[in-house]
């Protein structure tokens, strides 16, 4: 399957050609710190979005219209694909994602299901009447969770500081923790292309704790599922965006793992870390989500250092080091896309 070309800043930008102006969307840029949103939330739970096509095409559509940003990224959740794996998923107030049934020994590897992701046919209804409503304005992002990231939430069973009962899988039984890995890439990699197929132009793969791993430990028992799983998706002809958080002590073996554009959080030098994969790959981040809270002044300023690191070298995608905050003020972030289109090295 190969996706037909499309005119875009930002897939231009994904396969590092020249733009006019700096492409710029934001990692969570559909959430609570948009009204519009909140007036969403307050009859449906996050699920509830999730499932239903029309409420996560409204959703994904609202930054579009109130941000005027170069890209849609499809309002859906990492774990959704643990579901027709056979996990049960509830969202907890205060807590957040719950598996109530996680993944611990022999027997809980092997009764996952690797069969049932039709099952998640709705995120690609979602895709297309997403991609109907844009009418080619902007490119829709699909994205998976990383392999890393997917397997830490089943085994935890909710999200953790430690990762104690992860590592403790990777160390004590390496067999286990890798037909988990190899689930995992067995799941996500048709669930991506089938992202593709319902009109996503370009997908991201969150590895949003794998942070919590040393650089030995990332090559040993995550690198190769990570590649497997972005040589996958790229089969499809679409550009992957492989971001992962608190990678800056390892960030060469992040891009080894693959990608045609590398996410970076904010505790990275942007300039550093392109500089570190001799700019074999586009870039995209990184300005810290905290910094939108700040006076305008301020703001423009740190945008601006951002743009002048990056250079005029094509392929930098601006973007957040993480998700936009909840009590981030939503004329900031307009104000954000401004600068960025009115800078000018």
């Amino acid at each position: 399957m190969r996706v037909a070309p499309m005119n875009s800043r930002f897939l231009d930008a994904c396969r590092r050609r020249p733009t006019d102006v700096r492409p710029v969307w934001f990692m969570r840029q559909a959430g609570r710190y948009m009204k519009q949103y909140r007036e969403v939330r307050a009859h449906h739970s996050i699920l509830e979005i999730c499932k239903r096509p029309d409420l996560a095409a409204t959703v994904t559509l609202q930054p579009i219209e109130i941000l005027d940003v170069d890209a849609a990224i499809i309002f859906a959740d990492l774990l959704l694909p643990v579901e027709p794996m056979g996990l049960k998923l509830e969202f907890v107030e205060g807590r957040g994602p719950v598996i109530e049934n996680p993944v611990r020994t022999s027997s809980d590897v092997d009764s996952l299901s690797i069969s049932n992701t039709d099952e998640l046919g709705y995120v690609g209804e979602a895709i297309q009447m997403t991609v109907k409503a844009l009418a080619g304005r902007v490119p829709l992002i699909g994205f998976v969770g990383a392999p890393f990231t997917m397997a830490s939430y089943m085994v935890e069973g909710g999200p953790s500081k430690t990762f104690l009962r992860t590592k403790q899988m990777m160390y004590r039984d390496e067999t286990l923790w890798r037909r988990l890995m190899g689930k995992l890439v067995d799941v996500l990699g048709p669930f991506a292309i089938s992202q593709v197929a319902a009109g996503a132009r370009v997908i991201q793969v969150f590895d949003s704790w794998v942070g919590a791993l040393g650089s030995d430990d990332y090559v040993r028992y995550v690198q190769p599922y990570s590649r497997a799983l972005i040589e996958r998706i790229r089969s499809a002809g679409v550009p992957v965006i492989h971001f992962g958080t608190g990678t800056g002590g390892y960030f060469r073996e992040l891009h080894a793992a693959g990608g045609d554009v590398i996410g970076v959080d904010w505790r990275i030098n942007i300039d550093q870390a392109w500089m570190d994969m001799s700019y074999r790959a586009a870039i995209q981040g990184n300005l810290d989500p905290a910094v939108l809270m700040a006076p305008l002044p301020e703001l423009k300023t740190r945008v601006h250092e951002l743009l002048k690191r990056t250079g005029t070298r094509p392929g930098h995608i601006f973007n957040l080091g993480h998700g936009i905050l909840p009590e981030t003020p939503v004329d900031n972030v307009k104000a954000v896309v401004q600068m960025v289109r009115e800078f000018r090295p």
